[in-house]
């Protein structure tokens, strides 16, 4: 079987300081994987760190800052691979963290977009408050988690460790097929940062495709890394 190009695209806006955590290694152990930095015209000394240090990346630079969507949607359209995965310069991945997902979609082809387990950088056995075990809307709007209602995060033992279907991926670790991506017209970018991924996920569900989450694979975020929590961009 012919192994599917993925390209590991990170979004960077002045985020030198967390270039430590990302463990550019543990990215490279999948065949057919490419790194490609989308940076959103850093201040920072971000472009130069990693021209200095990580030669093998490859980088992309956006005129100006035009969030998550919009810095997304300029950089894929210069990429080309089977997959994208959508990853957060504030996560940590671990050895085994893209296999398992690659897996699952490539099995099924209905399955347009994935994430992994996200749990806690500072407190790994607890679910983290952007992700954790996959994302559904209640009948209000309001988006939970697998792992996370509001502001209480749960201990991780096991309880979620199946692979399911959920109504959103969480856009720190979004496994996405780039052909469903650019059918659907990439994220919108009315929203600048957050819900964006809830929005494409709904209407690739609204397309005929599915949604999953895949706890064999684990990530580490930080979060609120660009914007903290409470802050007024956050609400739509």
């Amino acid at each position: 079987m012919t192994q599917p190009a993925i390209a590991i695209v990170i979004l960077n806006w002045n985020g030198r300081k967390f270039w430590k955590i990302s463990a550019f290694g543990n990215c490279f152990v999948f065949p057919g994987t490419e790194i490609i930095i989308a940076d959103n015209a850093s201040t920072d000394d971000s472009v130069q760190f990693l021209k200095e240090n990580y030669p093998q990346v490859t980088i992309i630079q956006n005129s100006h800052n035009e969030g998550f969507s919009g810095g997304y949607n300029r950089a894929l359209k210069q990429v080309i691979a089977d997959y994208y995965v959508l990853l957060n310069s504030d996560v940590e991945v671990t050895p085994n963290w893209i296999g398992p997902v690659i897996e699952l979609m490539e099995s099924d082809a209905s399955i347009a977009a994935c994430q992994p387990k996200i749990l806690a950088y500072d407190h790994k056995d607890q679910f983290e408050y952007s992700g954790a075990g996959g994302g559904w809307l209640d009948k209000f709007g309001y988006p939970f988690m697998r792992g996370r209602v509001f502001d209480l995060c749960e201990k991780d033992t096991g309880q979620y460790d199946t692979a399911e279907p959920c109504f959103w991926a969480s856009g720190a670790a979004f496994f996405v097929r780039s052909s469903v991506y650019h059918e659907l017209g990439g994220l919108d970018e009315f929203f600048f940062a957050h819900q964006e991924e809830i929005d494409l996920c709904w209407r690739m569900q609204l397309a005929g495709y599915t949604v999953y989450v895949q706890p064999a694979s684990v990530v580490y975020h930080v979060g609120g890394g660009t914007l903290p929590r409470g802050t007024a961009e956050k609400h739509s």
